[in-house]
């Protein structure tokens, strides 16, 4: 592997952080010690990749938090507040308000009418049983697996099969396949609470063996934790996920009940196959839960 950028390096040190510290406070000495580089300099690396600052990109991702527990938990508006950072509820409130337009209280409220609507056009005809959500139980392990992060609309095919191809290509130059490679798709947002723009998706391939060293560009590791989840399994084209998604939540509580963790949803596609028709391509889907 050539050298890697110190710059690009930095940047990566300082995203991997925010991160894995997103509810802790995040003040200027802390980003400091993370990248050994001035404030200055990295906020201006971490702009032009990002258009924030780093304090914005930090406040919008603690909001969006806060209305994914708005959406899936039943977790009191103050709890929520002092859970992603905010010390006062007032703060909060006006913070919330500026971002999504109605206070918390009201967001959620939304949210449960939208999840009736959503009920309400997927039952069947009048006399015709629905059919319940099927899934199973499983723990995944422990692993590691690099990454690239795919930022965007998740309705653009073509630069999600974009994003794929680099990881492909890299893996494929870095000799990290083999027969028994798997991909995978981190989800990191919620597409109905983060802007299309900032949607985050991490495309991913799980190491069969440590890489040893950092990776280049803005290709990043991570590592998963033994985790317990609700797989689901879709059969059809990607596109038609989007449907499925929305039907796993809107009848979680009825067919589901379990509670959910604050962890990203994965996507493992056990036959993908360019050849293969759309119709018979299947996709797990891992749903954390306690």
């Amino acid at each position: 592997m050539t050298r890697q950028n110190p710059q690009i390096a930095r940047y990566k040190k300082l995203l991997s952080f925010i991160d894995n510290h997103l509810k802790e406070d995040i003040n200027i000495q802390k980003v400091e010690e993370v990248c050994h580089y001035s404030y200055r300099n990295i906020n201006r690396i971490f702009e032009a990749i990002h258009h924030q600052t780093i304090g914005k990109y930090i406040k919008r991702l603690r909001l969006e938090k806060a209305a994914q527990y708005l959406k899936y938990s039943d977790m009191g508006v103050a709890e929520i507040a002092y859970e992603i950072g905010f010390e006062e509820r007032a703060a909060f409130n006006k913070a919330f308000k500026n971002k999504y337009g109605c206070s918390p209280s009201s967001f959620r409220k939304s949210g449960e009418a939208m999840r009736e609507m959503i009920q309400q056009s997927l039952l069947p005809a009048e006399g015709t049983e629905r059919q319940r959500l099927q899934f199973e139980i499983e723990y995944l392990p422990d692993f590691e697996f690099i990454f690239l992060e795919y930022r965007g609309d998740y309705k653009d095919f073509a630069s999600i099969d974009h994003t794929w191809g680099q990881l492909v290509n890299y893996a494929t130059e870095q000799q990290l396949l083999s027969n028994q490679s798997i991909f995978m798709t981190e989800i990191i947002d919620d597409a109905e609470i983060s802007d299309h723009i900032n949607s985050r998706y991490n495309q991913a391939l799980i190491l069969e063996e440590p890489l040893g060293i950092e990776p280049e560009g803005l290709f990043r590791i991570n590592s998963h934790k033994r985790q317990k989840y609700a797989k689901f399994t879709h059969q059809g084209s990607h596109e038609s996920c989007i449907d499925f998604y929305q039907e796993i939540y809107a009848f979680w509580m009825l067919d589901v009940g379990l509670e959910l963790v604050d962890l990203s949803l994965l996507e493992f596609y056990p036959n993908f196959d360019e050849k293969l028709p759309e119709s018979e391509l299947l996709t797990e889907v891992y749903i954390p839960v306690k």
